[in-house]
This record gives structure tokens, sequence and C-alpha cells, in this order.
């Protein structure tokens, strides 16, 4: 259940085992754990997904119940759409330092958690459920 108390969520934190409803593997769900406590504590997303996250992470809401939530998938598209414009009008030289920083954090993820056995998978219909 629940992990140990979290001044920022007034009460316990969630597991990462309480994430497998929607991620493919356990590693998945930590890494979707860290990216809920960034959101939470990063005024920039907005007070929507910063909400979205605490309700998450306290156990108050499933995640999938914050993703089919009109409400948070209007905060979560409207976000969404932000970042395309702001990568829109990135210039030559601020798209080509973003596309470094993308490669470098992709090696250092690589380097600590192997590389991505589903880097490859185009098939988008696959269920999580029917992958081996």
């Amino acid at each position: 259940m629940a992990t140990g108390l979290d001044d920022d969520l007034g009460g316990p934190e969630i597991t990462d085992d309480e994430l497998l409803d929607v991620a493919d593997n356990p590693q998945q769900a930590a890494e979707l754990h860290r990216a809920l406590r960034t959101l939470a504590k990063n005024d920039k997303v907005g007070p929507e997904l910063q909400q979205m996250a605490r309700e998450v992470l306290s156990g108050r809401i499933g995640m999938r119940d914050a993703i089919e939530s009109d409400r948070y998938l209007s905060a979560i598209g409207a976000r969404l759409g932000e970042m395309r414009t702001a990568a829109e009008n990135l210039s030559p030289e601020e798209r080509k330092a973003s596309e470094q920083r993308a490669v470098k954090l992709r090696e250092d993820y690589e380097a600590e958690h192997g590389p991505d056995p589903y880097e490859d998978d185009d098939d988008w219909t696959v269920r999580r459920d029917d992958r081996p």
C-alpha cells in the first residue's frame, strides 16, 4: 500500500506497485512514480497537473482514473500544446541543443536500465497484457 508520510501530500504516498495497472512493468511504474513526484513539485506545469499528481501520489485517485478524467485530460492536452508550440518556436541552435540533451538523457537511461525492449515496437495496437 502506501509508503512513508509525505508532508507535501498530507499523508502517505503510494508505492510503485500501485501504478502497475497503467505501467507495462515495475521499472516503468517506478519511472511514472518519479515523474508524478516531479509534476507535484513543479510550479511550471500549472496547478491542475500538480493537483493531479498529488491526488495520484496520495492514493485519492488512481492513475487510470486521472488520465480518463476530462478535467485532467484537458490539463494534459493544454500543457502538451504549450510544449509543442515552444518546440516549434526553437531556433536552430536551441533545437540542436535540445536534441543533444535528449540523446544524453537516453544514453544515461540506457546505461542505468539497459535498452528499451519495446523501442522498435511499431504496433501501437498491442495491448500491454498481450506483450511477452
